[in-house]
């Protein structure tokens, strides 16, 4: 995810302070990783020496200025053309799970059983996202769908991997 580009994003709809950007993103985006201040501030500094967003405004507090961000005109063409643009597929062609299941193979260890606990931590997860989604909002329901078809395809390759372990280790081993 490009964390400037959903700053820039949220900033079309006004300008706000860091905090309130942290605030909306972590309500909308961050419920697993939230943004911490420092990320915020330091994409701020970034999009601002960019021409992305200016500084509309700067509050005296408590503690230290606020300062007020609103975003530009090439930041409005920015976030259009992120939007536009499609997000490169990830093919998976690197995957951990096909690296330890090789590494088990050829150290002599029980690549099955491996399988076994990796299937039994993706169902665990599983359930966790399903109840996630049965209690989320619409939000919360679509981004569970999302992980959740991203595990189901990984449970599909372990089974079939499973279905070929022996194929696998006489190919490894040769």
């Amino acid at each position: 995810m490009s964390i400037g580009h959903t700053l820039l994003g949220l900033l079309e709809s006004g300008p706000r302070h860091g905090y309130d950007l942290k605030r909306a993103f972590d309500e909308r985006f961050g419920q697993d990783r939230p943004l911490h201040y420092g990320q915020v501030y330091s994409t701020m500094s970034r999009l601002l020496k960019n021409g992305l967003v200016e500084v509309e405004g700067v509050e005296a507090g408590a503690g230290p200025e606020r300062k007020r961000y609103a975003i530009t005109e090439a930041g409005i063409t920015d976030v259009s053309q992120w939007l536009a643009h499609p997000e490169k597929p990830e093919p998976y062609l690197q995957s951990t799970l096909y690296t330890k299941v090789v590494l088990a193979l050829l150290t002599g260890r029980r690549a099955a059983d491996m399988l076994d606990t990796q299937r039994a931590e993706h169902l665990r997860l599983m359930r966790v996202l399903t109840d996630r989604k049965r209690r989320g909002d619409l939000a919360d329901q679509l981004i569970c769908d999302h992980a959740l078809f991203h595990l189901e395809a990984d449970l599909r390759w372990l089974e079939l991997t499973a279905a070929r372990l022996d194929r696998l280790a006489a190919e490894v081993l040769a």
